[in-house]
């Protein structure tokens, strides 16, 4: 007799709930006072410390793959690492090649979607509950690393370029990710294409956000000292990862025939050993 089983490939990435997008948002405005924090505080320059943050996320990539589970420190620091690089390198690309922030913006929407692109004629999907192969990690990861990027051009586009401001870059950013909330709730429309939506524009979101808090007073910001910041955020992501229990996401779900023979011949054994 053969019996039907559904077995699920669990992920290394956390479920998607509200938690995973307050943690999300505070990593990517952490990822803006962090990366400014070096290249500004710290007087290191934006390819300097593009240099340094790219390797620390590599690093942090290659640790997160060769893991064998879902750790939660371990996959909340290789996103902070793809928004600390990502801001460097989108004020690399924008301010010091001079590419500005409408020409970066292009390059690396373009960039991101090349990466989903090659990514689902590679594996056949970009949704995150097939993430549970090294080489699906892969594109995940770079795709992310993109998007934040992009993320932060945007950021800096809508505060300076489209003359909103950090206060209106935050309304405008925010008032997207609430339509994408009720598009999710409210609509058919493909839930894979609503969470790189969503993951996409909390990166603009973090970085006004970001840029709002360690600004000078005189370009409308708060002035607050970016280490203090980046340490408050540090400290808070800590706090959620501490307090709200993260699950590893359900991943590929794969069928297949269990035999029930062995039942058969226990059965067999209990009736010859009654019959002794």
């Amino acid at each position: 007799m053969m019996n039907k089983t559904t077995e699920f490939t669990l992920s290394k990435i956390p479920e998607v709930t509200l938690v995973f997008w307050i943690i999300k948002i505070a990593a990517t405005t952490l990822g803006e006072t962090g990366g400014d924090a070096v290249t500004m505080s710290m007087n290191l320059g934006y390819l300097v410390g593009t240099a340094i943050f790219g390797v620390i996320f590599l690093a942090a990539v290659t640790a997160q793959i060769r893991a064998k589970h879902f750790h939660p420190f371990l996959y909340w620091t290789t996103v902070i690492a793809t928004t600390t690089v990502g801001t460097t390198l989108a004020d690399f690309a924008d301010r010091s090649l001079g590419i500005g922030y409408a020409g970066g913006s292009t390059l690396l929407l373009t960039l991101l979607l090349v990466s989903l692109l090659v990514w689902h004629r590679t594996l056949g999907s970009v949704a995150v509950d097939t993430v549970s192969s090294p080489k699906a990690e892969i594109f995940y990861w770079v795709t992310i690393m993109f998007s934040q990027t992009l993320g932060t051009a945007l950021g800096d586009w809508a505060a300076d370029t489209a003359g909103l401001g950090y206060g209106g870059g935050a309304i405008l950013f925010g008032a997207l990710l609430g339509l994408v909330a009720l598009a999710f709730y409210l609509t058919k429309i493909s839930r894979t294409l609503l969470f790189w939506a969503a993951f996409i524009l909390t990166r603009p979101l973090g970085a006004v956000v970001g840029d709002f808090l360690d600004k000078p007073l005189n370009a409308g910001g708060l002035a607050l000292s970016r280490y203090s910041a980046s340490a408050a955020l540090l400290f808070f992501i800590v706090a959620c990862i501490l307090l709200f229990r993260q699950r590893a996401a359900q991943g590929v779900k794969h069928e297949g025939i269990a035999s029930a023979r062995p039942a058969v011949s226990s059965r067999k054994h209990e009736m010859n050993d009654i019959s002794n």
